[in-house]
């Protein structure tokens, strides 16, 4: 199912990684991930650093986004039950695989996620639950209509990577924040906070077959928890710094959270 980045030969299990019939060798890490960029440092230095990943993780090991986690696993529950053999499932920019993890843990799915960041990926094979690999959103190394199921949350939307490595009768869902999702973060940062609006992605690969919403409130319970979900935002790197400091002010922030969940499929 996995392809080399450097030939295109299929990926075939060896006793230490992966290698090609061209010869091209990939180690597998400690940790059991596999590295599928072609410089070596390339995971190093993209995608988020070491503190942000881990921040990224604690905050979400807390349970905030629980009930959009619930709702991916009981889309993935259906799903698995529905097929004839084994849904094979890929996260795409998985980050430290808080929900790749808990899909892959659904009886009768085969689970793989991928991210650019070395470090993020470290975190996500730590958790289980899939078969996790370094590798870029530009070329995703797996073989055309791999994929019973595409997830993809919060990140760019590559519609002739997505269309590629999804299966014929396929589903992809991807995630964008609802209308109100972390109102109550912009309701401190910003004089006149405004609603998202929750578009979704253009596509004319994929065809969009339905969507649904997933609301909550919460209360970040620590000045920690208000900044690790402030770093996930875009927010972070457009908000000025007097904006900053007003929220580095609260001990706890109570605000709603908001997801659109998107089906497609192949036209």
């Amino acid at each position: 199912m996995l392809l080399c980045p450097v030939c295109g030969n299929e990926l075939v299990e060896s006793e230490r990684g992966a290698c090609c019939a061209a010869g091209h060798r990939f180690d597998r890490a400690r940790e059991g991930y596999l590295y599928l960029l072609r410089s070596s440092k390339q995971g190093d230095t993209m995608g988020d650093p070491k503190a942000q990943a881990r921040s990224r993780r604690d905050f979400l090991n807390r349970g905030y986004y629980a009930p959009l986690k619930d709702e991916l696993v009981r889309i993935v529950g259906e799903r698995a039950e529905a097929s004839a053999s084994s849904l094979k499932l890929l996260d795409i920019c998985c980050g430290e695989g808080y929900y790749t993890s808990a899909m892959g843990q659904v009886p009768g799915v085969e689970a793989y996620g991928f991210d650019l960041g070395k470090e993020m990926i470290r975190l996500a094979a730590k958790r289980g639950g899939a078969d996790y690999f370094v590798a870029n959103l530009k070329a995703i190394p797996v073989a055309d209509g791999s994929f019973d199921m595409v997830t993809h949350l919060f990140a760019p939307f590559n519609e002739r990577e997505f269309s590629r490595v999804l299966a014929p009768h396929g589903s992809l869902f991807t995630v964008v924040p609802g209308a109100r999702h972390l109102f109550g973060l912009k309701e401190v940062l910003y004089d006149t906070p405004y609603l998202n609006d929750e578009k979704l992605p253009a596509t004319e690969e994929l065809e969009l077959v339905g969507s649904r919403k997933i609301e909550a409130r919460i209360t970040l319970e620590t000045p920690g928890d208000i900044e690790a979900v402030f770093q996930m935002t875009p927010y972070y790197y457009r908000t000025r710094r007097e904006d900053r400091e007003r929220l580095a002010g609260l001990q706890q922030l109570e605000t709603d959270i908001a997801f659109v969940i998107a089906e497609y499929r192949h036209r």
